[in-house]
C-alpha cells in the first residue's frame, strides 16, 4: 500500500467494516465477479467503451445506436417522438426519465451511475431511481470546472498557469490596463470561466480583435494570459484515497479544417511514448500534485488536466481542468489495459464501491511506462448546409488500401481489435434519419500510429482516414416544408 500521500483526506467514509482487497489480483476478481449494476449513461458509449470486458454487470445506456443493435451491453430506448437536445445533460436526463430505462434500473435493484456530464436534475432523477452517481457532486464539479477556480487551485498546488491576471474588462482599454498590472503586454489570450476552450478562448492583439469578441467577454470573470507559442496536450489522473494515479501523456490534435470547423477546436489526440520525453516527468508531477489537491477539496476519481508546453522556453504550464470522464478517457484506458494490464478507470470505480483496497500505487504506475503508439480523431461536419443523412458508415474495423481508399473490414465492439496502422476503429454518432449540420459530431476514429507530426501537421493518412469516413455519408437536402435551426456552437456540448 502506498502511504506516501498522507494528505488525501477528502473522503471521510467509515471504511472499518468494509472488505479489503489486497493487490491487483483481488481487484480483478472483484470486478470480474461484481454483482452491483453499473450504468454508463451518455449519448454514445465512447468515453468508457470497452469497460464491459473488465467489469461484470456493466451496461451502456445511450441515445445514439452506434452499433445498430448488435453490441450486447448497449441499451437504446425506443423513441416516442422527436427530441431537441441542447446539451449532454439534456440527453442524459431524457434517458433516465424514459420508462424503459427507469424500469430496467429499478428491476436491477439500483446500482451505480457513471456519466460524462450531469446536473442537479440528473441527481434528482438518480435518487428517484435508487441509483448512486459514482462521481463527485454536480455542484463541486461545476465550481472546479471554472477556469478561474482551476487557476486558484492550481496555484495552491504549485501547478501554475501561463503568466496571467484575473479580473473583468468592459472595454479594450480596461483589458490592456488589467494586463499591464502584471506585465503581460498587448498580445493576449482571454478566457471566460465555462465552456469548451475552443469556443471560450479569444486571441486579442488589437482593438479590432476586441470588437469581434466583446459581446462574449463583457460582464464575465476573465483569465487574461500572455500569448505564447505552445504545444497543447492532455493527461488524465485518478485522485484516490492512496494518492493520484497518472495516465499516459497525450498531445492534442486541434483546429484542422479537415476535422473541425472551429478554430483551435479539439479534434483528437496522439499517444506516443517518444513524444516530449523531456517534459513527460514534469507533466506527470503536475498531474499528481493537482490530483492530490483536488482530493483535499473533496473531489475524488477521474479528472483530465490540459497542459501547455512553451515551445520557446520549454516551460510547462497548466491549461485547464476537466473534472469528469473526458475525451481522453478512451486512450487512457486503452493504453493502461493493453500494456499495463488494468484500465485506470477501475481505480475510479473503487472509490465509489463498497470496498476498501490496499495497493502499491507506484508499482501500478510503473506498469504503464512502456506502450505502443495510438491516436484518435474526432470527426465533425465542416460544411454549412443542413441535410438529412440517408446512409451512414457502420461502426467497427475499417481498412485502408495502399492507394488510400478505405472499406469496412469487420464488426468489432471496441478499438482493441485494431491490429495495424492500416486499420482503424470507427464509432458512429449520427445515423440515417439524423440531421447533419455545421459542427455536428459524425464519429470517432481510433488507430495505431500517429496522426500528427512533431511540427503539428496532419500526416497524409490522417487526412485520408477522415475524408474516407466522411465521404461514406450520403445526405439529401431538407424538404421545403421542413425548417431546422441547428443549435448555436456556444449553446451546446459535443455529444460525447
Amino acid at each position: 500500500m502506498n502511504t506516501a500521500n498522507t494528505e488525501n483526506t477528502g473522503n471521510t467514509e467509515n471504511t472499518a467494516k468494509r472488505p479489503v482487497l489486497k493487490g491487483l489480483s483481488e481487484i480483478f476478481t472483484y470486478f470480474r465477479t461484481n454483482d452491483v449494476p453499473i450504468w454508463f449513461v451518455s449519448p454514445t458509449p465512447y468515453n468508457v467503451l470497452g469497460l464491459d470486458r473488465w467489469v461484470r454487470r456493466f451496461e451502456y445506456v445511450c441515445y445514439f445506436d452506434s452499433f445498430d443493435g448488435w453490441h450486447p451491453k448497449i441499451r437504446i430506448p425506443r423513441e416516442t417522438g422527436p427530441r431537441e437536445f441542447r446539451s449532454i445533460e439534456d440527453v442524459n436526463n431524457y434517458l433516465l426519465s424514459h420508462k424503459e430505462i427507469a424500469d430496467r434500473m429499478r428491476a436491477a435493484g439500483g446500482g451505480k451511475l457513471v456519466l460524462v456530464m450531469f446536473d442537479e436534475e440528473t441527481e434528482a432523477l438518480a435518487k428517484e431511481l435508487g441509483v448512486e452517481i459514482a462521481l463527485p457532486p454536480a455542484e463541486l464539479r461545476k465550481r472546479l470546472d471554472s477556469k478561474i477556480e482551476t487557476t486558484r487551485i492550481g496555484n495552491e498546488a504549485g501547478v501554475f498557469s501561463v503568466p496571467n491576471v484575473l479580473g473583468r474588462a468592459d472595454d479594450y482599454d480596461a483589458l490592456l490596463a488589467l494586463a499591464a498590472t502584471v506585465g503581460l503586454g498587448s498580445d493576449l489570450v482571454v478566457q471566460t470561466p465555462y465552456g469548451d476552450s475552443g469556443r471560450t478562448t479569444f486571441f486579442i492583439a488589437s482593438r479590432a480583435d476586441w470588437d469581434e469578441f466583446a459581446d462574449k467577454i463583457i460582464g464575465e470573470d476573465l483569465k487574461v494570459m500572455k500569448r505564447i507559442n505552445h504545444l497543447p496536450g492532455t493527461i488524465e489522473g485518478i485522485a484516490t484515497r492512496h494518492g493520484t494515479l497518472v495516465g499516459p501523456l497525450m498531445v492534442d490534435i486541434t483546429g484542422f479544417e479537415e476535422l473541425t470547423p472551429y478554430k483551435g477546436g479539439w479534434c483528437g489526440n496522439d499517444v506516443a511514448p517518444k513524444v516530449l520525453p523531456e517534459a513527460r516527468a514534469r507533466v506527470h508531477e503536475m498531474t499528481r500534485r493537482l490530483g492530490d489537491r483536488l482530493y483535499r477539496e473533496g473531489y475524488r476519481g477521474t479528472f483530465c488536466m490540459d497542459w501547455l508546453l512553451d515551445t520557446d522556453t520549454g516551460e510547462v504550464w497548466l491549461g485547464e481542468l476537466n473534472p469528469r470522464v473526458s475525451g481522453a478517457s478512451p486512450m487512457t484506458n486503452l493504453i493502461t489495459s493493453t500494456y499495463g494490464g488494468v484500465p485506470m478507470f477501475l481505480f475510479h470505480l473503487l472509490e465509489f464501491m463498497d470496498v476498501d483496497y490496499e495497493i502499491d500505487l507506484e508499482a501500478v504506475q510503473r506498469r504503464w511506462e512502456e506502450f505502443d503508439t495510438w491516436s484518435q480523431l474526432i470527426l465533425k461536419h465542416t460544411g454549412d448546409e443542413v441535410e438529412i443523412i440517408t446512409q451512414a458508415p457502420t461502426s467497427g474495423i475499417w481498412k485502408m488500401n495502399a492507394d488510400g481508399a478505405i472499406h469496412f473490414e469487420r464488426r468489432d465492439i471496441d478499438w482493441g481489435g485494431v491490429t495495424g496502422e492500416d486499420e482503424a476503429f470507427y464509432l458512429r454518432v449520427y445515423n440515417a434519419g439524423d440531421y447533419r449540420y455545421h459542427g455536428a459530431d459524425m464519429g470517432i476514429l481510433v488507430s495505431r500510429g500517429r496522426m500528427q507530426t512533431d511540427d503539428r501537421e496532419l500526416f497524409p493518412r490522417a487526412k485520408q482516414w477522415a475524408a474516407g469516413i466522411l465521404n461514406q455519408f450520403q445526405c439529401v437536402p431538407l424538404p421545403p416544408a421542413v425548417t431546422v435551426v441547428p443549435p448555436a456552437p456556444e449553446a451546446i456540448n459535443k455529444m460525447f
